[in-house]
């Protein structure tokens, strides 16, 4: 029953999305359609900048020793946000924009659980050389 409930859903939400567009559209007309064409410019932008900045960030991440999933997440969090702004329709639009107002949890480890490289392999002492 679950699945047929997820497909019902999901088999909706097109004729959702085409309702509400053609209820707007004989109300604003070509500003509807100008919005739509701003809403997919900045869903594709997004979606570019996203990949630009992955790998930058995974280098650092993994560098200072912080917890990567959460920095992938945050990544896939915006490219699934770009996607929803370009598919065309004002109920994806607002689902990407209540994507965009959840906050994203911290990506640093505390430092008290956070193990350095100075710490561990570092082992302090003095010497002197006897020729």
């Amino acid at each position: 029953m679950p699945l047929l409930l997820v497909l019902v859903i999901v088999l909706a939400f097109p004729f959702a999305e085409l309702y509400v567009l053609v209820q707007l559209a004989t109300a604003y007309g070509w500003w509807l359609a100008l919005y739509l064409l701003c809403a997919a410019i900045t869903g594709w932008a997004l979606i570019r900048k996203q990949k630009l900045t992955i790998f930058g960030r995974m280098l650092q991440i993994v560098q200072t020793d912080q917890h990567p999933v959460l920095t992938v997440l945050a990544s896939a969090r915006l490219v699934l946000v770009g996607a929803l702004l370009i598919f065309p329709g004002l109920i994806s639009d607002v689902i990407a924009v209540l994507l965009l107002l959840i906050p994203i949890p911290s990506t640093t480890i505390p430092a008290a659980t956070r193990r350095t490289a100075a710490n561990d392999e570092v082992i302090e002492g003095e010497w002197r050389r006897e020729d």
